[in-house]
């Protein structure tokens, strides 16, 4: 069970309203980095539990409290990026970033069912899942410095002392980065119109009709799946419409009860079967078409949508 930090000798800390202020921030900023809710909380908990680690005079000697936990923190994320790169070259398939729901649809997405609104991840452009796929792309560094500055605003200076460059090359990096997003992003209609669209595939899927669906994808669209071997799930990209859509028609997919919700907040859609939620889908779009759809069945990446 997650457990909230404090003095292991249960002495009342001075400065556990400020770490606790911080908490929310903290997993904010480690989701962008990892992709990972469960990575998120683990490396605020191992934020702490450093703190915690410090004898009085050292925690005395920290000027800021706030400044202290965004550089461990963020540092745990560098070292477990450099990481993931080789454990997501072992995974099954497809490895797709957990996907996150609205706040009044969050169920749990931490191990303990009673956790603070607060530690929740706020919905912005910055978690929507193209914009994580990209970030996917990126080398550690250039994910660290890009989203403590473009995305939270630390300066380069500040930056530089948590990744362990100068600022120039930090600077560098954040502009590396930001390129990427510019040149993989497509300009997307407004949300109300996205649900629309949303809403218009939800129907044409339940109704298998593989027309409906085809006039709704774009020509070159791409569907992705993630089920981590845990479930069944594509192993590869179906690329183009018409494939998509006859994929998308199976006879089994009519088990399922399919609903319209936020993900990453954005419209897509939730797959349920037996009321229990067994796949989750984002979708990007281009006009009034979807150009990518990715599809999380993995069941460890949909504990926040799964009920108590």
């Amino acid at each position: 069970m997650t457990s909230h930090p404090g003095p292991a000798d249960g002495r009342l800390d001075p400065n556990l309203s400020a770490i606790m202020s911080e908490r929310r921030r903290l997993i904010n900023l480690a989701y962008r980095m990892l992709g990972s809710l469960v990575e998120a909380e683990d490396v605020v908990q191992e934020t702490y539990a450093r703190w915690y680690a410090m004898s009085d005079r050292q925690q005395e000697a920290v000027e800021s409290v706030g400044g202290w936990l965004t550089t461990v923190a963020s540092r745990i994320c560098l070292n477990l990026l450099g990481s993931a790169r080789a454990r997501r070259e072992r995974y099954v398939g497809e490895w797709i970033p957990e996907p996150v729901p609205e706040p009044s649809e969050w169920r749990s997405a931490l191990p303990d069912a009673t956790t603070d609104p607060a530690d929740r991840v706020t919905l912005d452009e910055s978690i929507n899942m193209a914009f994580l796929v990209v970030l996917e792309s990126m080398t550690p560094a250039e994910r660290v410095a890009f989203i403590l500055h473009d995305v939270f605003r630390y300066p380069f200076a500040e930056v530089a002392e948590i990744v362990g460059r100068s600022p120039a090359a930090c600077r560098k990096l954040a502009s590396s980065a930001r390129r990427r997003i510019r040149d993989a992003r497509i300009p997307a209609p407004p949300t109300a119109h996205q649900a629309e669209i949303v809403r218009s595939f939800k129907r044409a899927w339940e109704a298998m009709d593989i027309g409906a669906l085809i006039g709704l994808l774009d020509p070159d669209a791409t569907a992705i799946g993630d089920g981590g071997g845990l479930v069944s799930a594509l192993t590869d990209p179906i690329e183009g419409a018409e494939r998509i859509a006859n994929f998308l028609a199976d006879p089994r997919s009519g088990l399922l009860t399919i609903r319209e919700c936020t993900v990453n907040g954005q419209p897509g859609l939730a797959a349920q079967l037996d009321d229990v939620t067994v796949a989750v889908y984002a979708f990007e779009f281009a006009g009034d078409r979807i150009k990518h759809i990715w599809g999380v069945l993995n069941p460890e990446k949909l504990r926040p949508w799964t009920t108590n």
